[in-house]
C-alpha cells in the first residue's frame, strides 16, 4: 500500500512540473511572436506584423472605428492606417498579463507605446491567442 501511495505522488508530482513547464513554454512561445511583431512593425513591415493573426475570417479586431472581421479586412485596415514606415513608427510594449484559458487558449493584457516625430500613442490592448496547426495566433484583438 505504501509504495502504491509511493508511486502515485511520483506520478502527481511529475504530472504537475510537465503542466508547469508546458504553461511555461506557452507564455514564452506567445512573447516570440509578439516580439516578432513589434520588430516587423519598427521596420515598417505590416505584412510580416498580421503573420501574427490567424489567417480566417473569423480573426476579430476592435478598435477606435469599431469591429474588423477577417484577417484580409484587418490586413487592409492596417496598410491603409499604416502605409510606410514614416507611419508606424516605433513600437514598444508592457505585457501585463498572459493568463491560460484553455490549453490552447491564452489571454494577454497589455500597453503599448508608439513613438513618432509628430508624437507619440499610448494604450492597452487585449489578444486572445489560440494554438492553431502548433502555432500560436491571435484570434481576436481589443486595442485601444
Amino acid at each position: 500500500m505504501k509504495k502504491l501511495l509511493l508511486i502515485l505522488g511520483l506520478i502527481v508530482i511529475s504530472i504537475s512540473h510537465g503542466y508547469t513547464q508546458n504553461n511555461g513554454k506557452n507564455k514564452e512561445d506567445i512573447k516570440a511572436v509578439l516580439e516578432t511583431q513589434r520588430l516587423a512593425w519598427n521596420k515598417g513591415d505590416i505584412k510580416t506584423y498580421m503573420e501574427g493573426y490567424w489567417k480566417n475570417d473569423s480573426l476579430k479586431f476592435y478598435g477606435k472605428s469599431g469591429i474588423t472581421n477577417g484577417w484580409k479586412n484587418t490586413l487592409d485596415r492596417y496598410l491603409k492606417a499604416y502605409p510606410s514606415k514614416n507611419h508606424t513608427g516605433e513600437l514598444n510594449f508592457k505585457i501585463n498579463a498572459i493568463s491560460k484559458i484553455t490549453q490552447k487558449a491564452y489571454y494577454v493584457l497589455g500597453e503599448y507605446h508608439l513613438k513618432w516625430e509628430i508624437g507619440n500613442a499610448d494604450g492597452i490592448f487585449m489578444l486572445v491567442f489560440k494554438k492553431i496547426n502548433g502555432e500560436w495566433k491571435i484570434i481576436a484583438d481589443t486595442s485601444s
